[in-house]
């Protein structure tokens, strides 16, 4: 195909793009415009994906980084069929396919949401290893390419650093990351900003690297013959782009380069809508079209996907044909399912930290769970991850044989890589890091949420329990945050998240259980790092009362004159309260955990109504802030918490100090029933 019919389609994105933008009256036209020329060679020329299917476990993925560049995808995922100009016309409107910012849509061919910069690319890389994982179980035949393209914002975000040293170290070869270059960004130059010498920096991290003229067909197909090439290392196109490429004024001179371009239509910018569309070969009255020779490139093109497809599900059904256990075993992988596991068989050692109890659960899984890949930020003997990695090994450069990632110090990189493990598929992602560093894997948390990724998150030392590590290391105000999220009903309705808190060992079990059969929103495991008590006659069957979010641990006979609750470590701490008030003061007392309110609240209301009876005054014991349990203490009860950081000290003497005692439970509970 000459390049003039090439030329011809990526303008047809252009002028997409920029009537996308210009009809919605918002978006970002200056970007799209530039990057069209690569996207359109890589998907026309390189780009694996069934046109019949977008589905295709075995497709090519490509990961949007600056999801402000959407108005460039849709367009060309247009020209693919993907997308009707009805659907571009409503870009950004309610209930349209086309938002601001791309969100996961596979059957339209948009792999992952994108907007937050930075995200993307390293979603890519999570994508990229677990290719890498597949391939090594299953074989060549299933072997396909990560593609992802990120933008100078993406580039100078932090969490670049941390993809790009992980990709390298491991030598993701079936990586290629385009990064449009185009030297300016929403308020400014890039110089103004940063002086770094990219290639030599990602050259650094052991990637390959070229510099091209982006907008140059030619140069970029040589760069992608490269990069396919590569075997050792991910490969990363530099490509200097032109914001606002092809932009016009109305007189007929060059708008481009211009940062105002960047993130308004153009004629708002300055430029000339008209002269812009025309120049690009469109019509002003009709611009959302595409071009006659260009939907008869592309209907050439899809034919050859199609073909290429044909031949591919013919080498997988041979393969499966020659090795019908492994190809049981993919397609279980893939299918979403998880292992039956007997979870009531798991032997807990009693009185230990729950982070204890789901290390030797991690260890079943180690054993069952083959498409399991764990990760944790350098902390695997304290967040006790190691209970999984003691039983594989990590990867490294070449050998993708285990099942565990070792993130190194990078809590948010490690995040938005595991949500890329998820949007692959064929594999479970567990993260791991102590609680108080959650902050830093917020963003990536609040993306698993939205894309409805069921990612499990590992937190560890859940309290001003660390003690000696001091305030930095005590999460005080992380547990309020977190169930947030149980409050945020994601688009189908449900909870975004699933935050469980376990009370003892065996709570933890039940809590791994629920996590692991959790396929459609994330799930956080909150953990203690010190021993805990058992609960009263606790065992698996009657920890597994913790399902329906909140269970009476112990009722007296009788209408209770007062009921308690609490999640995690206080759970304890209620009990010997408890002892205390129905010795001393011949309370009848109901002892409830609540190891996730949001899945309480999803009860139904005789249910809720006989964890919490009405009109019985409730007490909550909770080594956060208030707040976390108010909701349920409700207007005739209160929340004995912090309203303060934590100090430096063993945690016996914090629990002495912060008034978490069986006897402060008491005289807490003797003010509450005064009043």
């Amino acid at each position: 195909m000459s390049n003039k019919t090439v030329n011809r389609a990526a303008d047809n994105i252009r002028l997409l793009s920029v009537a996308m933008v210009e009809q919605a009256k918002s978006g970002h036209p200056g970007g799209a415009m530039g990057g069209s020329d690569f996207i359109n060679i890589l998907y026309s020329e390189y780009l694996n994906y069934d046109p019949n299917d977008r589905t295709w476990v075995n497709r090519d993925r490509f990961f949007l980084d600056p999801g402000h560049m959407s108005p460039m995808l849709y367009a060309q995922l247009a020209l693919t069929g993907a997308y009707t100009m009805e659907e571009l016309s409503n870009f950004r409107q309610w209930g349209s396919p086309t938002p601001g910012h791309p969100e996961v849509d596979v059957e339209r061919g948009v792999e992952n949401t994108s907007g937050p910069l930075g995200q993307g690319h390293t979603m890519a890389v999570g994508a990229a290893i677990t290719e890498k994982f597949l391939s090594h179980r299953f074989g060549n035949w299933m072997s396909h390419n990560i593609y992802t393209f990120i933008s100078d914002g993406g580039i100078q975000e932090e969490i670049s650093q941390g993809a790009g040293r992980i990709a390298g170290f491991l030598g993701l070869n079936n990586l290629v990351m385009f990064y449009d270059s185009n030297d300016i960004q929403l308020s400014t130059t890039t110089d103004v900003v940063t002086v770094e010498d990219t290639a030599k920096k990602y050259e650094a991290w052991g990637w390959a690297v070229m510099t091209i003229d982006g907008n140059n067909p030619d140069e970029i197909r040589k760069a992608l013959d490269a990069a396919t090439a590569e075997t050792e290392k991910p490969f990363l196109i530099i490509g200097k782009t032109v914001m606002g490429k092809k932009a016009l004024k109305a007189d007929g001179s060059s708008f481009e380069r211009m940062v105002s371009t960047h993130g308004q239509p153009l004629s708002a910018a300055g430029g000339c809508i008209k002269s812009t569309i025309m120049a690009l070969g469109g019509k002003p009255d009709k611009p959302f079209s595409i071009f006659d020779d260009v939907a008869q490139y592309y209907a050439e093109v899809q034919a050859k996907k199609v073909a290429y497809v044909t031949a591919k599900k013919a080498e997988q059904a041979e393969w499966e044909k020659a090795n019908p256990e492994l190809a049981e075993k993919f397609a279980k992988f893939f299918s979403g399912k998880v292992p039956e596991i007997d979870f009531s068989a798991i032997e807990q050692k009693g009185g230990a930290a729950t982070r204890a109890a789901s290390a030797t659960v991690l260890g079943v899984f180690a054993d069952r769970v083959e498409n399991m890949i764990v990760s944790s930020a350098d902390l695997a003997n304290s967040d006790k991850t190691d209970g999984f990695l003691k039983k594989t090994k990590a990867f490294e450069k070449g050998d993708f044989s285990g099942q565990f990632l070792q993130a190194g110090v990078s809590e948010l990189t490690m995040a938005a890589i595991a949500n890329g493990m998820a949007l692959h598929g064929g594999v479970i992602a567990a993260v791991g890091t102590f609680f108080v560093f959650s902050d830093y894997m917020k963003p990536a948390i609040r993306l698993a949420a939205l894309q409805q990724l069921p990612v499990k998150y590992v937190w560890t030392h859940d309290a001003f329990r660390v003690g000696e590590d001091g305030p930095t290391h005590q999460p005080v105000e992380q547990e309020a945050q977190i169930r947030l999220m149980e409050k945020l009903k994601n688009h189908d309705g449900e909870n975004s998240m699933l935050v469980l808190r376990p009370a003892d060992v065996q709570e933890a079990t039940v809590a791994w259980e629920m996590a692991l059969k959790n396929t459609s929103t994330p799930t956080a495991l909150i953990l203690s790092r010190q021993n805990i008590k058992d609960l009263p006659g606790s065992d698996y069957k009657k920890a597994s009362q913790a399902k329906k979010g909140a269970y009476i641990v112990h009722k007296d006979a009788g209408v209770p004159d007062v009921v308690l609750l609490a999640s995690g470590s206080e759970v304890s701490t209620l009990v010997d309260g408890a002892e205390r008030l129905r010795a001393e003061k011949g309370l009848k007392v109901q002892i409830v955990s609540v190891i996730s309110e949001g899945l309480f609240r999803n009860q139904d209301k005789a249910y809720q109504a006989e964890i919490l009876p009405l009109n019985v005054p409730r007490f909550g014991l909770t080594a956060g802030l208030p707040v976390t349990l108010e909701g349920l203490v409700g207007a005739n009860g209160t929340v004995f918490g912090l309203d303060h950081f934590g100090f430096s000290a063993h945690y016996e003497v914090l629990d002495n100090k912060f008034g978490f005692t069986g006897e402060n439970v008491f005289n807490k509970v003797v003010e509450l029933l005064a009043r």
